[in-house]
């Protein structure tokens, strides 16, 4: 049976990026060496790392002055690396949920953060409007779609301070103005490799000048300097991240990709907004996010969502359980996932309701 894989990270991945990985496992590029295997400090994977980061600059139209690096600890340890790096006296940052209050967490240990509106009174299901950014802040930190709640921010902000953003669950589905920010960080694990790797844009200016002593590991300068090979960089997220971005080129880059993102979302909201059993966690359409659709059942169906789980289980639909802060059920529509798994899900929806 198909499997349509709607995990909400570690996530889908395309077929493209999963057989180059497989075949680098055995034999990577024809050195007769395991990619898990191989010297970082090799020519064949040095050549890896050198496609990785300019692909990168090409697909976001990332200006001159950028850096792009591929690290190690997630995007939860920039949530300390930034404000350790960039935070001079006072951040402003956006509460949109449980990651956002994490890096809000981080921040207060290096200076004043200035939290400049919160969603937390109605369990983050919509984006704050409306608030102030300071001008004296160092950046606004924003992340700009939230995986447990379903909101997104699709626009970047407009703002006099620099921007710093968490894209870890939404780069490469929007085109993105790089050149407003200082620094985006994301994560791979949902629209770029697997788990393991994280990919960092930083504009090289504010690593002159550091706010204060950084530990070596921590200095993003350390890694710019070094290309991303200061310390072993993680060899296998690398590789099958340059599959992805070369999936991506091919697909026709990342205004294809908004365009296919787009049209996946809005045959899913369609379905769950003319529903009688369903409904959308996030109200306003504007906020609602297009990779990560949440939904639950009506109050007065709301003891059937077991049944429903199992009915999707049996189509081979896995993935879709919502998280514990929300409930109800999250179908996660990253980049790779195929307008037939969309498909697959909207028709156990319409069979589950038509049985009732």
């Amino acid at each position: 049976m198909k499997k349509h894989n709607f995990y909400a990270g570690p996530s889908i991945l395309s077929q493209y990026t999963i057989k180059n990985t497989a075949d680098a496992v055995l034999n990577f590029a024809d050195t007769g060496l395991s990619i898990l295997e191989v010297s970082h400090r090799s020519k064949e994977f040095q050549a890896v790392m050198d496609e990785a980061q300019a692909l990168v600059k090409e697909l976001l139209d990332v200006p001159a002055g950028y850096s792009v690096l591929f690290l190690g600890g997630g995007a939860s340890l920039q949530f300390a690396m930034v404000p350790y790096n960039l935070m001079r006296t006072k951040a402003a940052y956006l509460d949109t949920g449980v990651w956002a209050h994490k890096a809000i967490k981080e921040a207060k240990l290096f200076g004043e953060v200035d939290v400049v509106a919160s969603s937390e009174d109605r369990n983050y299901n919509y984006i704050p409007k409306g608030y102030a950014v300071p001008d004296d802040a160092d950046y606004f930190h924003y992340t700009t779609n939230n995986t447990i709640y379903g909101t997104e921010i699709r626009k970047d902000p407009e703002t006099k301070v620099r921007l710093v953003a968490d894209m870890s669950s939404d780069i490469f589905s929007r085109p993105v103005d790089v050149a407003k920010y200082d620094l985006i960080y994301a994560g791979a694990q949902k629209n770029l490799a697997p788990a393991g790797a994280t990919l960092i844009i930083v504009r090289d200016e504010v690593l002159n000048n550091p706010p204060r002593p950084i530990p070596t590991m921590l200095n993003y300068k350390t890694h710019v300097d070094k290309g991303s090979m200061f310390n072993t960089p993680p060899v296998l997220p690398i590789f099958s991240a340059l599959q992805t971005l070369r999936y991506y080129k091919e697909m026709g880059g990342v205004k294809e990709l908004e365009k296919f993102d787009l049209a996946k979302a809005a045959k899913l909201y369609e379905a769950i907004d003319s529903s009688k059993v369903f409904q959308a966690t996030v109200p306003d359409h504007e906020d609602r996010s297009i990779m990560n659709v949440c939904f639950v059942m009506k109050p007065e169906y709301a003891e059937l969502e077991k049944q429903f789980m199992e009915l999707a289980t049996s189509k081979g639909i896995v993935g879709i359980k919502g998280h514990r802060s929300v409930g109800g059920f999250r179908a996660s529509l990253y980049n790779a996932l195929p307008m037939e798994s969309v498909d697959a899900l909207v028709a156990a929806m319409k069979e589950f309701e038509n049985k009732l």
